[in-house]
């Protein structure tokens, strides 16, 4: 956990003008901070803190037209353009189902939420941005070239907040949940992982057996999961791109899941940095932060499910990858056949 280092506002922002090459995020850990903790530096400046009451923000985000959407954890980004629409509330889960914007929101985790209107060279770069108790990111709005400036105003206007401190008080940040796992349950983790019928039946079957979702990896076995190298992950994308295999990929922190479905199609690396660089569709994955990766197969009503899962050093889940069902099937031969030729995890030579 970050040591958190007190400053004044007024020290935050001339830390800021110092420092206006850097990212937000990069900045704020520099100094201590939380990224939520920066932005709020400059409340009643280029900075409105709103309400973050997803029922008051999510019906009046239609009416800015094409924004791009940003969710991201420590090891992984993604950016999706388009038009949010068709919210559905829920007290536990939300959903923002579109065929650009497709999103799985935590209301729990939707705590300080700002609008930003920063000058650049460009011009004025707006943006709508929620953070969780701790003062980190859940999700984040940028406006586009056509997007409604009129309905921004109105927007920002009607959910402005009665609270614009430029201080704003943070909780701890709760730790990555280590891989649990129970060596004397594996038969019957293998025995009920087979009569699934639904993906969301596992984390059920996990809960019960007192597991979650890698320590259930690590002890369940072929067929049913297979450890892949870390290497198989470019590797995945670059078949996916070459055979137009049209996938799912699911991305996500505690307050917000966003997924895209279709092509994947313009593939860079740059340093530690895998992209995927599309027009309505950017992934950013550090790929030297992934120290495990599994294919794993859940049965499903509509045939089996297979997915590719990266975690981190600490278990902390990076991304998911599906093959897109559509109709009535889970089953996608390509994809299939893509991922049982993955590399698997070099066996360690035993000395």
């Amino acid at each position: 956990m970050m040591k958190q280092v007190l400053k004044a506002p007024d020290q935050i922002r001339a830390a800021y003008a110092q420092n206006s090459g850097m990212r937000d995020r990069d900045l704020a850990e520099s100094l201590g901070l939380t990224e939520g903790q920066l932005i709020a530096a400059f409340a009643g400046q280029d900075v409105t803190r709103l309400s973050a009451n997803l029922d008051d923000l999510f019906p009046m985000l239609n009416g800015l037209g094409e924004v791009m959407a940003l969710t991201r954890n420590t090891s992984c980004v993604i950016e999706k353009v388009g038009q949010y629409d068709n919210y559905h509330s829920g007290a536990h889960a939300s959903m923002v189902l579109t065929e650009d914007i497709d999103l799985r929101m935590f209301p729990s985790h939707w705590v300080h939420a700002f609008a930003i209107e920063r000058k650049t060279d460009g011009g004025v770069k707006r943006s709508l941005q929620v953070f969780d108790a701790a003062g980190d990111a859940v999700h984040k709005i940028y406006l586009r070239e056509g997007s409604d400036l009129d309905h921004w105003n109105q927007l920002v206007s009607a959910l402005t907040s009665e609270d614009q401190s430029q201080v704003l008080d943070v909780e701890p940040r709760s730790p990555t949940e280590t891989p649990k796992a129970n060596r004397d349950k594996a038969e019957t983790l293998r025995a009920e992982w087979a009569k699934m019928t639904d993906t969301h039946q596992f984390m059920r079957l996990t809960s019960k057996l007192k597991m979650n979702r890698l320590g259930a990896y690590r002890i369940a076995g072929e067929p049913l999961v297979k450890e892949l190298a870390p290497a198989a992950i470019s590797q995945m994308f670059e078949q996916v791109c070459d055979k137009e295999i049209e996938v799912m990929v699911f991305v996500g922190n505690r307050g917000c899941i966003e997924i895209h479905g279709g092509r994947v199609q313009t593939l860079k690396q740059m340093g530690p940095w895998f992209n995927v660089l599309d027009p309505r569709f950017n992934l950013h994955l550090q790929t030297d932060h992934i120290a495990e990766v599994w294919a794993v197969t859940k049965p499903t009503q509509r045939g089996p499910a297979v997915s590719v899962e990266a975690f981190d050093a600490e278990g902390g889940l990076i991304f998911q990858i599906f093959g897109r069902r559509s109709g009535e099937t889970d089953y996608r031969p390509a994809w299939d056949e893509l991922v049982a030729r993955l590399d698997s995890k070099p066996e360690v030579a035993l000395t």
